[in-house]
């Protein structure tokens, strides 16, 4: 299975960003992608202000463009995320959507992390634009391989990833905005360790370079296979990266080295004001 992330740097223009996301993700099925992952917040990255023009329904130009790209070119597009106007809601939600070779919408996923945190000296406060999802979300690739959704923070949160892995997840996305910082120090690691220890693929497409309102994203889009191994790592600048997924090797490593299986559900019993 040939997979693909496409490493973007975009600003606040929706149109502009649009129009680069067709042209790298039709170079990437050029190259017979046949399941291509977008960065988070693909549509726009600015000031509030900015997000908030660039929000819209899962009926808009975003996800209908998403629709129509994947049924032309017979592909399962995971459409990174976009700022999504949800009826009756004062808050936007950060969702990434996973659209099959038919142009079907085939599983939506709310970022369930907000990422308010101090970093490289810049405060982030996701949660004031931001609602968080409540949902894990488990989709299906063409071929009946099993994707687990995620978003860019949630990387830092196992306890997703093995649940995702343990509901059958084999193959696992990761639409980013890491910050220039982050992604020196920690992104690596955290997508390796979330391959090696849920025994899955990686797909992680990060945004690259200086956006408006002064953030700035590290790029370095990778695809992890489930030894720990990257397959591929993209260069500095706009792009996309391809890898073959040998899902017999992945089954291999599950049955020589049973970590998942060798779970003992059983004593994982806390109290419950510690999991709270």
């Amino acid at each position: 299975m040939r997979v693909a992330a496409v490493q973007l740097n975009s600003t606040a223009d929706l149109q502009a960003n649009l129009a680069v996301a067709d042209r790298l993700t039709r170079a990437a099925a050029g190259d017979g992608a046949e399941l291509i992952v977008l960065p988070e917040k693909w549509t726009a990255i600015g000031s509030e202000e900015d997000l908030r023009a660039s929000a819209q329904t899962l009926d808009g130009e975003a996800i209908e463009w998403a629709r129509a790209s994947a049924r032309e070119l017979g592909v399962d597009l995971i459409a990174g995320s976009i700022l999504e106007s949800v009826s009756g809601a004062e808050k936007l939600a950060n969702t990434s959507v996973h659209v099959d070779p038919h142009g079907e919408v085939r599983a939506v996923y709310r970022k369930v992390h907000m990422f308010d945190v101090e970093v490289g000296g810049r405060t982030y406060r996701e949660s004031e634009l931001e609602q968080a999802g409540e949902e894990i979300v488990l989709s299906e690739a063409a071929g009946g391989v099993e994707l687990g959704m995620s978003i860019c923070y949630d990387l830092r949160f196992p306890e997703l990833y093995r649940i995702l892995a343990v509901r059958g997840a084999r193959v696992i996305v990761v639409p980013a905005a890491f910050t220039l910082q982050t992604t020196r120090d920690h992104w690596e690691i955290l997508l390796r360790a979330r391959a090696i220890e849920n025994q899955a693929f990686v797909i992680a497409a990060n945004q690259f370079g200086p956006h408006p309102a002064g953030q700035h994203s590290g790029g370095r889009s990778m695809i992890v296979d489930p030894w720990g191994t990257v397959l591929a790592k993209a260069p500095d600048g706009e792009g996309h990266i391809t890898a073959d997924l040998d899902l017999a090797a992945q089954r291999a490593i599950r049955t020589q080295l049973p970590s998942l299986a060798n779970r003992r559900a059983a004593a994982y019993r806390w109290p419950q004001e510690i999991l709270l």
